[in-house]
């Protein structure tokens, strides 16, 4: 207990506030757990946005849930009562379609996940299959029962899915590894989310861990902490990593998504990390700032404003 007493991380202080408010050109913004909680956003937090626009910041929401669409998420901002542009939306939906269109893929694309990633991909004009359209699909396994696959499927993307079952997992394994070359891309390894505001539940990394466990292959991951995202936003401001920082409320994915990308981190405490997974000794992931809940930098926004 002494020991982990010792290594507390403290919450920032109103000077360690400012110096994250002036070191700081862009930040970069996860969603579940920081802006909002399930379906409700986290009060404070759009008076917290128009501070950092007034300052002439440019933000970023980055999203490992892939369940909708950036056009998906433009709805729920605007029903939280949030102004957001779509391209300062990257979820890990459009993060798969994006990164299969960097490659010039030509095949198919099995889906396991939600209506976000096949939105994203029509976007893009990949082919897909899966989806929705096999949420009802059931396997007998009657005596002789075999599977056909499509032998065009040239990269099975597995994202976040209410309603995954035994035919998609069983799909999905085919291609991989019956189909020549096929890639198995995740939007994501979470292990839970905030799909409500009253518990967290079972995640993505449920989801891949069965496909992983079937092919004993390991996935190409777009979302966080996988710097895909990060070098796309980078590239598109002309920023240096120390310029940007990252927000989130996941050591194991925003902060290292931050880490890894050479970023300012700063952990909030009102989604899945607690202050004992913190403070843990066990914890190796440390961030440069903690703060309770992203509302709380209006506390030196009288400070802030006169420095802009």
């Amino acid at each position: 207990m002494v020991a982990a007493q010792a290594s507390a991380r403290p919450i920032a202080t109103n000077e360690q506030k400012l110096e994250l408010l002036k070191k700081v050109e862009c930040f970069i913004f996860d969603c579940d757990g920081v802006i909002w909680l399930g379906d409700k956003v986290i009060e404070g937090v759009p008076e917290t946005l128009d501070m950092l626009r007034s300052m002439n910041k440019k933000v970023f929401f980055v999203t490992n849930n892939s369940t909708k669409s950036r056009a998906g998420y433009m709805s729920k901002f605007q029903s939280l009562g949030l102004n957001v542009k779509a391209e300062e939306i990257y979820s890990s939906s459009y993060a798969a379609a994006a990164y299969l269109d960097s490659i010039n893929f030509k095949k198919k694309v099995y889906v396991i996940g939600e209506t976000g990633i096949l939105e994203e991909l029509d976007l893009k004009g990949i082919r897909h299959v899966g989806g929705p359209a096999d949420a009802d699909k059931k396997v007998t396994l009657k005596s002789g029962e075999f599977m056909e696959h499509d032998h065009d499927v040239g990269a099975v993307v597995v994202g976040f899915d209410r309603y995954v079952n035994y035919y998609k997992i069983q799909y999905a394994t085919l291609c991989i590894r019956e189909n020549p070359g096929c890639m198995f891309i995740a939007t994501n390894r979470d292990a839970v989310t905030h799909l409500t505001d009253a518990q967290e539940w079972a995640g993505n990394g449920s989801m891949v861990g069965a496909i992983v466990g079937s092919t004993k292959r390991e996935p190409t991951v777009v979302g966080k902490p996988s710097d895909f995202m990060l070098k796309n936003i980078s590239a598109s401001l002309g920023l240096r990593p120390d310029q940007i920082a990252m927000v989130g409320d996941r050591l194991d994915t925003d902060i290292m998504f931050g880490k890894n990308g050479g970023l300012a981190t700063a952990l909030v405490l009102s989604g899945v990390t607690t202050p004992e997974v913190l403070n843990s000794p066990d914890n190796k992931v440390h961030p440069d700032f903690v703060l309770n809940k992203l509302p709380d930098l209006l506390s030196v926004k009288e400070k802030a404003m006169v420095a802009v």
